[in-house]
């Protein structure tokens, strides 16, 4: 069975593409206020923490940085990763629906602390873009809600094509670019 991961902040179309997801036959992981979302809409998950077990730490600050995770996104399609993989109790992560903290947002609200602004510079979430942007050849990275239908399209009719990961993955670069840049310039003012 594939295996997604969703860890999401904007939840817009997020049921709908993980009910699409579930009615395929895909394992569902989730990080906390995704996977309540999901469990609300009776749509079976299992949370991050639950899989690596590792409690989230740091009052969410640390939810899927950890090895379960990013080895089954790194991990190559060859049977010597797979079985390292499958030693430590883990598997493949094929599939990455992710999008980031408001940073530039929060930037702009008028009452903004600059607590709540560094709160909101996204760690995990960038590090999962990269991630499975980086092993595209295998692992299909969401990280814009309206790329939601298409993919579930895709995968419906079995066409998640490699031109398909391969504009997904640099859509994650161009949106961890930008983040980047907003937070760098932000900082440096």
């Amino acid at each position: 069975m594939p295996v997604a991961i969703l860890s999401v902040h904007d939840k817009s179309g997020l049921v709908d593409f993980a009910q699409g997801l579930s009615a395929l036959g895909w394992t569902l992981l989730a990080s906390g206020g995704t996977a309540k979302l999901l469990r609300e809409h009776q749509i079976k998950v299992t949370e991050v923490a639950a899989y690596t077990k590792s409690s989230e730490i740091l009052g969410g600050r640390v939810k899927t940085l950890h090895p379960a995770i990013h080895g089954g996104l790194l991990a190559r399609p060859t049977e010597a990763d797979h079985n390292e993989l499958l030693a430590l109790g883990w598997d493949y992560i094929d599939l990455v629906v992710v999008n980031l903290y408001p940073f530039e947002e929060t930037i702009f609200k008028p009452n903004s602390t600059y607590e709540e602004i560094i709160e909101n510079i996204d760690i995990g979430g960038v590090t999962l873009i990269r991630a499975a942007a980086k092993n595209h050849e295998r692992v299909i990275l969401v990280c814009d809600p309206a790329d939601y239908a298409g993919v579930l399209e895709a995968l419906q009719h079995d066409k998640a094509s490699f031109a398909m990961r391969k504009r997904l993955a640099v859509k994650g670069f161009q949106i961890t670019t930008r983040y980047d840049k907003i937070i760098s310039d932000y900082l440096s003012r």
